[in-house]
């Protein structure tokens, strides 16, 4: 990796939690981004590794499903609002959202999904763990007040294969 993986860590972090980061994958025809703004970088397993959750209900858990690779773009804090709302509140199983959205991408370095362009930082990944929740194993308050029942998330951990 060019930098370190961990680089301007906390404003990634701050920007991904309260603005929010694009999550992009692709079919290998068809690329496609959704807005994340949970996740968590750290090391497991000797690697550096970002987790992230994504609903069985999305078009991207389909795709992740039949994937190995991920990037997540995550935009300074404040910017590009307007194409992270519409990211996250549209389906790419009904439009293509980089043109909706009005976002650039850039081929990725050692991925072959594309990242958004502009970003305050891009973590290029392979994953290499996917895990459905079990809510029986979730603490009761969490599972009421986020899932009620219903629409889990898989967590998907990426090995960082590159960063900048």
């Amino acid at each position: 990796m060019e930098k370190i993986f961990t680089s301007e860590l906390e404003d990634a972090m701050e920007s991904l939690h309260l603005g929010g980061a694009f999550l992009t994958t692709s079919t290998g025809v068809k690329d496609n981004t959704m807005t994340i703004s949970w996740g968590m970088i750290g090391y497991q397993w000797k690697i550096p590794v970002f987790m992230l959750l994504v609903r069985k209900s999305r078009y991207t858990h389909d795709i992740l499903e039949n994937s190995d690779e991920f990037t997540v773009s995550i935009p300074k804090l404040g910017k590009m609002k307007e194409a992270l709302t519409l990211c996250g509140s549209k389906s790419g199983r009904d439009m293509d959202k980089f043109e909706a959205a009005g976002l650039v991408k850039a081929k990725g370095k050692k991925v072959s999904v594309p990242v958004v362009s502009d970003c305050l930082r891009t973590y290029e990944c392979k994953v290499v763990y996917k895990q459905d929740m079990d809510p029986k194993l979730l603490n009761s308050e969490i599972e009421k007040l986020i899932y009620n029942g219903s629409n889990h998330h898989t967590l998907y951990y990426g090995e960082i294969v590159e960063s900048y």
